[in-house]
């Protein structure tokens, strides 16, 4: 009868951890969610009080705005970093597919008009070719941020060829038309990455593959072995980050009518800063729509309020730098061997 109390005694311990450490989960999740919400509400009264034109119309505009590229990426890098990955290339497919359409469409370099086959194409091109790095990932079993460097620098020195580096100047009537449109005062291309944000929220929380998203990142090996079939998700995931991509290059292309392979540079890292300070988790498993949108408007809300206030660009970027280290040391699981595969 000892023997068995003891057992009893020592199932009863066990079943105490196991309490407590899902307790500890939870609260660490709470934490993870409420923190950016906190710190965004918090920043925004702050720069409000310190500066009365931040929280003008004019500035908010500006910033929503400024927001729209960034989002459209941060949404489709999401699913990538949600599975433990990470994905280098969207820069290169963005000024790709931005340098490409403009060539196609109407411009000063060429007799081209295509009209709206030349924005398909090169968005379907963006597509396809992060179903190529997806499977190069998957069946080669490099990991992601050499293959998706690799592929992103190619596509890039494509892009460089195209237009011999020589920009062309979107001369389409249309296009200069969708860069001045708005609906309630939010310009065309926010509502475009809103729309955007919208269904791939849709996608992550209500539908097998979020679920599958989710679960890989959280543990790919019980993945795996409750049938989920890994490889496949994994490239879907990568096909909806290009796919964001193609589509920043559109939008940039839009808002700035000038078509070149630099469309993309310096816009993944700000993306991937936004992602982690939103609470979403390099090693993956954590993360989601929400952190997503909280991330980035924190993000632009520091950047804008730097921009007023007047600090120089090399400090910005800086401070950028400081910024992903602490968000990667405080979201990042200690458990976890690598941070992407």
């Amino acid at each position: 009868m000892e023997l068995f109390r003891k057992r009893n005694r020592s199932s009863q311990t066990i079943a105490e951890e196991f309490v407590q450490k899902v307790e500890n989960e939870a609260r660490s999740n709470l934490i993870r969610v409420y923190a950016p919400i906190t710190l965004l509400v918090g920043m925004t009264i702050f720069f409000s009080i310190y500066d009365s034109h931040f929280f003008s119309l004019k500035n908010i505009l500006n910033i929503l705005q400024q927001m729209a590229v960034p989002l459209i990426l941060a949404t489709g890098l999401s699913f990538v970093l949600l599975i433990g990955r990470i994905d280098l290339s969207v820069e290169g497919v963005m000024g790709f597919v931005g340098s490409f359409m403009a060539l196609l469409i109407l411009n000063d370099r060429n007799a081209n008009d295509f009209g709206f086959w030349g924005v398909l194409i090169p968005i379907a091109i963006g597509i396809f070719y992060g179903l190529i790095t997806g499977i190069l990932h998957v069946k080669l079993r490099i990991a992601s941020f050499i293959i998706t460097f690799a592929t992103g620098t190619i596509i890039k020195g494509i892009a460089i060829l195209l237009y011999d580096s020589r920009a062309a100047r979107v001369q389409e009537q249309w296009m200069t038309d969708w860069s001045m449109m708005s609906f309630l005062g939010i310009p065309l291309i926010t509502w475009i990455a809103v729309a955007f944000f919208l269904v791939c929220s849709i996608i992550l929380n209500y539908t097998a593959f979020g679920r599958a998203v989710y679960a890989i990142g959280d543990n790919e090996a019980a993945a795996r072995a409750s049938g989920i079939n890994v490889e496949r998700v994994t490239v879907k995931a990568f096909v909806i980050s290009s796919t964001a991509a193609a589509l920043a290059g559109f939008v940039a292309l839009i808002r700035l009518k000038f078509g070149q392979a630099s469309l993309g540079d310096d816009q993944m890292f700000p993306c991937i800063t936004a992602l982690v300070i939103g609470g979403a988790s390099l090693s993956g498993g954590r993360g989601g729509t929400l952190q997503t949108i909280v991330g980035i408007l924190i993000y632009m809300e520091l950047l804008n309020f730097l921009t007023i206030i007047g600090v120089d660009a090399n400090y910005k970027k800086a401070l950028q730098g400081i910024i992903i280290i602490v968000a990667v040391a405080l979201t990042l699981s200690r458990g976890r061997k690598t941070i992407a595969k």
